[in-house]
């Protein structure tokens, strides 16, 4: 799992850095044949993981405890500018909530987990293990969406 999470790691710090080539306005901005925007789909993958990794597996309840987790659950969209400030805390909390992740993974914290069945590939979750890889496509399908989002913004 060493490789895994090494691997989410890298793949956020990519993101990071799409995140920093651009301005505000264009993190916020919501392109032409979309209805969200770089900074929703940063954020929804910063949540999400949290989100799946403890409550979907009934390590915690409720998901209150997960900052921002009411703009950027899934089925949610874009109601706000986002500010400087809130880029730069999605941005810390990407990198720290997958330290916590794995810590709390070598710790054991997820030896016994609730199965869930995902909404969008329908892929039955049996594990921690399973949760983190179907984690790692899931943030790439949204760093993906986030690249075509950049590339409509900057060939205006």
């Amino acid at each position: 799992m060493d490789k895994v999470f090494k691997f989410i790691i890298d793949g956020r710090k990519a993101f990071i850095r799409l995140i920093d080539e651009l301005t505000l306005d264009q993190l916020n901005e919501i392109p032409e044949g979309f209805n969200n925007n770089i900074i929703w789909n940063f954020g929804h993958i910063v949540v999400s993981t949290q989100t799946l990794s403890y409550t979907r597996t009934g390590i915690r309840e409720g998901v209150n405890w997960v900052k921002y987790v009411d703009a950027y659950a899934k089925g949610t969209k874009p109601t706000y500018y986002v500010s400087q400030e809130e880029v730069d805390n999605l941005k810390e909390i990407a990198l720290r909530s997958i330290a916590a992740i794995e810590a709390d993974y070598n710790a054991g914290v997820f030896k016994h987990v609730t199965a869930y069945e995902t909404a969008t590939y329908g892929a039955s979750l049996n594990s921690i293990e399973d949760v983190l890889i179907t984690s790692v496509g899931h943030d790439n399908l949204h760093y993906g969406y986030a690249t075509a989002q950049k590339r409509i913004i900057n060939n205006k």
